[in-house]
């Protein structure tokens, strides 16, 4: 190969242009080189790379995204601080991006109104990200997003049922029904709800497998309780249900609460799940440890994580998009739930 130009001055580190120089190109067609681009002709791309080889020419990330307006980062846009199931998706996120070479920077939204929203997709997008992950589990947030126009690839990583195109979802009607199911075949008709609060998908999602459950087995339905997903919460329904005595079973909508659940009846002199049983969701890893070990169900958060950075990275890449499914939910039978005893 000729070399049309000297070589970068010693110890200064080469730069776009030497590269160019070395190859007797532009500095924009070494740029499409490093972007695939698919306008190159063969004999130039391998100039273009022999020239790499020869100056051990290493991209500079942010040199490359003032070229391409897009850099190696994946932004994630989460309103979910603290869950523990979109906190384990995030584990998986950032080692799928890490093996595809990109990083992850991530913003957490504290609040949810549109303002504050848009302001985060701005920020993003400003950063020159290649893509975005959306973790939000509040109704309010997806209606936030359709309305905005982003003009990078993104995702939503929704754990609930309804995947769409830009979506990935657990399949969370379904496992209720299993923790309801589970409960129905033990011999329970009195089954209370412990449900999440208003506005968030993963609660309307359980509270709809669990009266789904009950109305395919003709049982009848006790008003749903409304938590906040704390095992604080979940301690305060353990003691004014331990008073009401109306129910053999309760389903909670998360691990959390029904942990919090259990020490509110253990505090009132009732026994799980002698008097009454109890089921979570989730299946956070302090499950099997707790007394009695929390039956409930398991959700495969991190392969959601992993699911989300494959269909955003197709779609970064103009490659065919994978077809995911909804994850399915898996029940785990421990110590908590029992026939129903002589409540």
């Amino acid at each position: 190969m000729e070399v049309r130009d000297r070589a970068p001055e010693r110890g200064r580190v080469p730069s776009i242009r030497d590269v160019a120089r070395l190859a007797g190109v532009s500095h924009q067609t070494v740029s499409r080189v490093l972007n695939d681009h698919p306008s190159i002709r063969p004999e130039t791309k391998d100039r273009v790379l022999d020239a790499i080889a020869v100056l051990d020419y290493r991209p500079n990330r942010a040199a490359r995204a003032l070229v391409t307006s897009r850099s190696d980062v994946i932004g994630v846009l989460s309103a979910t601080v603290g869950e523990f199931g979109p906190t384990s998706s995030m584990a998986a996120i950032e080692e799928a991006a890490r093996v595809e070479g990109y990083s992850v920077t991530t913003l957490n939204l504290p609040d949810t109104g549109p303002d504050a929203i848009g302001a985060a997709v701005r920020q993003l997008v400003r950063e020159q990200v290649s893509g975005i992950v959306v973790l939000a589990p509040q109704v309010r947030v997806f209606h936030v997003l359709r309305g905005l126009a982003i003009d990078v690839p993104f995702v939503s990583l929704q754990t609930a049922s309804g995947a769409t195109a830009d979506t990935l979802s657990a399949d969370q009607v379904a496992g209720a029904r299993l923790a309801t199911q589970h409960l129905i075949d033990l011999g329970h008709r009195d089954i209370v709800h412990l449900a999440g609060p208003q506005d968030w998908i993963e609660a309307e999602s359980r509270m709809r497998g669990y009266l789904d459950a009950l109305f395919d087995a003709d049982l009848p339905t006790i008003p749903p309780i409304r938590g906040d997903w704390t095992a604080d919460f979940g301690h305060f329904a353990g003691l004014e249900l331990a008073r009401r005595g109306d129910m053999t079973a309760v389903f909670a909508a998360n691990d959390l609460m029904a942990i919090g659940l259990m020490h509110g009846f253990r505090d009132a002199g009732v026994d799980v799940p002698g008097d009454v049983s109890v089921v979570g969701f989730d299946d956070i890893p302090v499950a099997a440890h707790v007394w009695p070990t929390l039956t409930t169900i398991h959700q495969d958060f991190p392969e959601l994580g992993r699911r989300a950075i494959a269909l955003l990275l197709a779609e970064i890449r103009g490659e065919q998009r994978p077809v995911f499914g909804p994850l399915a939910p898996r029940m785990l039978t421990r110590d908590s739930s029992a026939a129903p005893g002589r409540r």
